[in-house]
C-alpha cells in the first residue's frame, strides 16, 4: 500500500516541482500540500498522512512549531524535515520538536524516497552533512558507556549504537541477527529509559551525553 504523504513548503514553485517528482513513485500517495502549518492539526485529522515532508522557514507558523504540534497530537505520524538550513541549532531544535529525519533540499528524489521508506522502518534518516554537523555540535571528548549512563542492557546499548550509526530497524535486525520485532521491543525500552519519543531524539541525546562525557 502506498505511503500517504503531505508536503509543507512555502515556495509554490518548489512545492509543485517536489509534488510532481514524488507523484511518479507508485509507493507514495501525495494526499495534500500546503504553504504553512496554520491548520496543521486539522490537516492531520482530515488527510491522515503517514509521513510529512516539512520545510522549516514558513510564514505565520513555521515547520518546527508545526512538527511539535503534529507530534503532540499524532505521535505515530513521521515527520522528515526538508530544508535549506544546515545550522546545527535549527537541526537540534527540529529533533527536539520530534522530527524523525532531517534532509537538505539538495537531496535527490531517490534520497527522499529512501528516507520515506527508512523512517517507516524505524530509521532516522539524515543527510550525511547534517549528521556530521550534529556530531560536531556534540564532539566526543572521551568514551562514554551508554549502558551505564542510561541503565541500558548490553543489547539495548548495542541497538542504540546501531541507531547512532544511522541504521534502520531492518538493518539493526540484520546486523545483530535478531528479528525486527525483537528490535522494536528493545527500542521501546530504550525510548522509555532515555525519555524520548523518536529515533532521532534518542540519537541526539546519546550524542549529547558522549560529547559531554
Amino acid at each position: 500500500m502506498a505511503t500517504r504523504l503531505i508536503i509543507y513548503e512555502d515556495n509554490r514553485d518548489l512545492r509543485y516541482a517536489l509534488s510532481e517528482v514524488l507523484r511518479v513513485n507508485p509507493e507514495v500517495e501525495l494526499v495534500a500540500d500546503f504553504g504553512n502549518c496554520i491548520d496543521v492539526q486539522h490537516h492531520m485529522e482530515v488527510y491522515r498522512p503517514e509521513v510529512i515532508l516539512m520545510d522549516i522557514d514558513m510564514p505565520e507558523v513555521d515547520g518546527i512549531t508545526g512538527t511539535s504540534i503534529i507530534k503532540s497530537g499524532f505521535p505515530n505520524i513521521f515527520v522528515i524535515m526538508l530544508t535549506v538550513f544546515e545550522d546545527p541549532d535549527k537541526i537540534i531544535k527540529a529533533i527536539c520538536a520530534g522530527a524523525d529525519g532531517y534532509l537538505l533540499k539538495k537531496s535527490t528524489p531517490d534520497e527522499i524516497y529512501k528516507a520515506i521508506q527508512d523512517v517507516k522502518e524505524g530509521g532516522a534518516p539524515m543527510t550525511p552533512l547534517v549528521a556530521k554537523k550534529v556530531i560536531q555540535k556534540f564532539p566526543k571528548s572521551q568514551p562514554v558507556n551508554l549502558a551505564d549512563t542510561f541503565s541500558l542492557s548490553p543489547r539495548e546499548a548495542e541497538i542504540l549504537n546501531c541507531l547512532i550509526d544511522g541504521n534502520s530497524y531492518k538493518q539493526v535486525a540484520a546486523n545483530l541477527e535478531i528479528s525486527i520485532d525483537t528490535v522494536r521491543s528493545h527500542i521501546k525500552k530504550i525510548y522509555q529509559k532515555l525519555q524520548v519519543q523518536s529515533a532521532t531524539e534518542a540519537v541526539a541525546k546519546a550524542l549529547h551525553v558522549k560529547g559531554n562525557g
